[in-house]
């Protein structure tokens, strides 16, 4: 799955013109449909994009002296500003990942860069929040100094983000947070699967923060405990996974949806899952979803609800709604990719 590069850069992109422009980025979250976990050991995972969520980033140079990130604004989902004006308040990771950019692709320049984020993408629930604002800030910079980044430069430098803020990070998150499709990983490397009909995916938000870095972390530990039990494991999630690709490219939204609730099951064994994710998931398959389950690293976050209709979809984010959900959005499954 890649992206044409864009047009070459100027002879000198980090110097003149920039000083006037205002940079901007975008990038929006994403949610598994099957695989989370197993992907950070090799094994198949298949993401979708949820491009109604989303994070905007702009980037100007700023006046103040100095190198890298100088000023910082965040805008959280709620609209509420979580940070000062002050550089060193931006999360570490966002720092490092500013840094690097310029000093790979500005060699010798002394920049200093002023960075304002307006996520929309609810943090802690799995939806690839952490990414999308390390895409957003990526492209912003792209745009402010004219670099040409290719698809691959910005995975990479997204991944740097990544590994910061989760420790172990698959990539799965780097690129389905600027995929307009579908996006399955195997062994690293990422695709686009073949969609046979399209369906629905109705994501319920359950207002539990989860920790992607404790929940890895919780499954390695389990793993090293358990060599058998990390076999059985990947073994299980790669065939599920597999006869889910093969249900999507034949449409055959049943299957798929049994797989999905096989899934949760896989997952719930590790200690994955909490009360109030499973009762979403009951809530799902009790009013039409063709299958159901947690999606991401656990331990709280979202529940994910396939639907073979778009008047399905509707009426299952109207119930989740009404039985606990803190929020729900809805994305479609095609071949043209995923719809608001």
């Amino acid at each position: 799955m890649t992206a044409e590069p864009h047009a070459p850069p100027p002879t000198n992109p980090c110097a003149g013109p920039a000083a006037a422009r205002t940079g901007s980025g975008r990038a929006h979250a994403k949610v598994i449909l099957l695989g989370e976990h197993a992907v950070v050991y090799g094994a198949p995972a298949l993401a979708l994009p949820v491009p109604g969520l989303s994070c905007t980033a702009s980037a100007v140079l700023s006046a103040q002296p100095g190198h890298g990130l100088t000023a910082y604004r965040y805008r959280d989902a709620a609209g509420d500003a979580a940070a000062s004006d002050v550089g060193s308040q931006a999360p570490k990771a966002l720092r490092h990942l500013v840094k690097t950019l310029l000093n790979r692709s500005c060699p010798g320049e002394v920049l200093a860069v002023d960075l304002a984020l307006d996520n929309g993408i609810p943090m802690g629930r799995g939806l690839g929040s952490s990414a999308a604002c390390a895409r957003a800030t990526v492209n912003a910079l792209d745009d402010l100094l004219q670099l040409g980044l290719c698809a691959t430069d910005v995975f990479d430098l997204v991944q740097l983000a990544e590994g910061q803020t989760h420790g172990r990070s698959s990539g799965i998150d780097a690129w389905a947070t600027g995929s307009t499709r579908p996006v399955l990983m195997t062994g690293g490397r990422v695709s686009a699967p073949t969609v046979g009909a399209p369906a629905w995916v109705v994501v319920a938000d359950s207002g539990e923060i989860g920790s992607t870095k404790e929940a890895v972390a919780l499954v390695r530990e389990t793993f090293h405990r358990e060599p058998a039990r990390r076999a059985d494991f990947l073994s299980r999630s790669a065939t599920l996974t597999a006869t889910a690709l093969e249900a999507l490219d034949s449409g055959r939204l049943e299957l798929l949806g049994r797989q999905l609730t096989a899934n949760h099951r896989l997952l719930f064994s590790l200690g994955l899952s909490t009360p109030a994710l499973d009762r979403l998931v009951e809530v799902s398959l009790g009013h039409g979803a063709l299958g159901a389950k947690l999606s991401g690293g656990g331990m709280g976050g979202c529940v994910i609800a396939l639907a073979g209709t778009s008047q399905t979809a509707f009426r299952l984010a109207t119930e989740l709604t009404r039985q606990g959900a803190r929020g729900t959005w809805t994305a479609s499954i095609d071949e043209r990719g995923a719809d608001d």
